[in-house]
């Protein structure tokens, strides 16, 4: 995934590391980096010491990463007006598709959106097998809950590329949509990340109507 510098996160993150080490220079060990933890997200969540575990990366280059990381975090948190907008599955996409259409495993996330559908937080619930995920509905609201966010979406991925939804996909939709007209919480659309276009069960009238 590209920012709007034109960079690559593993370039990005490889600028910040500066340097990296016989036999691995400092874009593979940033793009491994990436790859350990599932991009961006997994990384910031990392903690020092196990980052410190990680070959080639010592405590500087941990206490540096961390360090940026959060204050990348902080920036968005006091900058509200430029947090990315979601209307479409196709925004979804580009928050969050590039990097979830690569996952070997199947993963359930969602988009915590405030009243002007504006990206508050990208929180991963769930990862499973290749063929599906054991959800908990309760688990799915509980940061939307502790964030009092007024909407969100749910997104996933089809490890084997392909976005259409499964049966499974549209039962959970629905019971999401029904807890979320109880909790005062919209449920705007269920995204299948698979190979080429998102799925939007919105889009393809797989979801009940929100109350």
């Amino acid at each position: 995934m590209r920012g709007p510098s034109g960079l690559s996160n593993a370039e990005l993150l490889a600028i910040l590391l500066r340097t990296g080490s016989a036999g691995e220079n400092v874009v593979a060990l940033a793009t491994r980096l990436l790859a350990r933890f599932e991009g961006l997200p997994g990384l910031a969540q990392t903690g020092f010491t196990q980052l410190c575990t990680e070959r080639h990366v010592g405590e500087a280059k941990a206490a540096q990463l961390l360090a940026a990381l959060e204050l990348g975090r902080r920036v968005v948190s006091v900058q509200p007006d430029q947090r990315t907008e979601i209307r479409s599955a196709e925004d979804v996409w580009a928050l969050v598709g590039a990097e979830m259409a690569l996952l070997q495993q199947e993963e359930l996330r969602v988009v915590l959106l405030n009243t002007r559908s504006q990206v508050m937080r990208v929180e991963a619930i769930y990862r499973g097998g290749v063929h599906s995920v054991v959800v908990r509905i309760a688990d799915l609201f509980r940061d939307a809950i502790r964030e009092s966010c007024p909407s969100m979406i749910v997104v996933h991925n089809h490890p084997s590329g392909d976005p259409k939804p499964s049966n499974e996909d549209v039962s959970l939709t629905k019971q999401l949509v029904e807890v979320g007209n109880l909790l005062g919480i919209e449920v705007l659309d269920h995204v299948v990340i698979g190979r080429g276009p998102p799925a939007s069960l919105q889009a393809l009238g797989l979801m009940p109507k929100n109350t």
